[in-house]
């Protein structure tokens, strides 16, 4: 008889996931509902020996819950509601999807750039308000010849500088653990103090990981740094951005305007400020979400436990590398 592995899925999980853990016949995939109560999961937990996360708080006390757990999986990159440390501590890899969604994000980055320099929201309510005779006010930009100053010069970041190098836009690129060497050869210039390069970019794009070093990352002082006219855009994570302080800069018009998929509140109240603004775009934190997208992190986050299941861990997909050096 097979002593069969257990996989914690969430029901929701894009189908080509279920289908990877299905194929296996030494693996038994067990839904269960990521918005259920600690209780439900932890006694799920017992004979688990991974699980996959979407959004669900994982720490200490889900690892005593789980004593056979081997491997944690992110439906993403993203890996605030994990503790890593803890992770780390009970010797379990946390692996992220790495490639699966980074065009996705990059695209509706650029999407969330063309929208607020074209005032594509504007145009289409003032043909739909019929007031065609009006539309010389609107004054839409170029991006070509704008610089964008991308925080967070990973996977999505690249790709992104890809998309505006090719658009003509100079990119600076601020992220502490890439080498400037590695940021040159891409094409784009190293900007390694933060706050020197805020002022110079007619763009500033946040895609660095949610951590303690980044919460509040742009706060009232840095926003007030931006250059006037600029534009922040936020296809990270929530928590990262002032959103008080970002709304005190869009009314006194010192930005022309942002564009937020993400919100340190999710989803944010109904009389969010920033909601009453007609030059901030917003999407229900969905960049990286396409259809596409879904089935790629599905099929990766269960290729991702596999491997570590059958002893052969996908080290690039693997957060915390440090735990592949010891012996469990």
């Amino acid at each position: 008889m097979i002593n069969k592995k257990r996989l914690l899925l969430p029901y929701n999980m894009g189908r080509a996931g279920w289908d990877a853990a299905r194929a296996r016949t030494d693996i038994e995939a067990v839904e269960f509902d990521d918005e259920a109560s600690i209780e439900a999961l932890h006694a799920m937990l017992r004979e688990v020996h991974g699980i996959a996360l979407n959004y669900t708080h994982f720490g200490e006390a889900e690892l005593v819950a789980a004593p056979q757990l081997q491997v944690v999986g992110r439906l993403g990159v993203g890996y605030d509601t994990v503790d890593v440390p803890a992770l780390t501590r009970h010797h379990i890899p946390l692996m992220l999807t790495g490639e699966a969604n980074s065009a996705s994000v990059a695209e509706q980055t650029l999407a969330f750039m063309m929208a607020l320099a074209k005032k594509t929201a504007a145009m289409d309510a003032m043909v739909r308000a019929a007031q065609w005779n009006e539309r010389l006010t609107l004054g839409p930009a170029d991006l070509a010849g704008s610089a964008v100053l991308i925080v967070g010069f990973g996977r999505i970041g690249r790709r992104l500088a890809k998309y505006c190098l090719a658009l003509d836009m100079p990119v600076l690129a601020n992220d502490p653990y890439m080498p400037t060497d590695t940021i040159r050869a891409t094409g784009c210039e190293p900007a390694p103090v933060l706050d020197a390069a805020v002022p110079q970019a007619d763009f500033v794009i946040i895609l660095c990981p949610k951590t303690p070093d980044t919460i509040n990352l742009f706060d009232e002082t840095r926003i007030a740094r931006m250059k006037p006219g600029a534009f922040l855009v936020n296809t990270a994570r929530g928590g990262m951005v002032d959103e008080a302080a970002l709304y005190r800069a869009l009314v006194a018009g010192r930005l022309a305007g942002a564009a937020l998929d993400v919100f340190a509140q999710e989803p944010p109240p109904a009389d969010h400020p920033l909601l009453q603004l007609p030059n901030v775009v917003l999407a229900p934190h969905l960049a990286g979400v396409t259809r596409g997208a879904l089935d790629r992190m599905a099929e990766v986050t269960v290729w991702n436990m596999l491997s570590v299941l059958d002893g052969r861990p996908n080290y690039e997909n693997v957060l915390n590398k440090e735990v592949l050096t010891w012996t469990r």
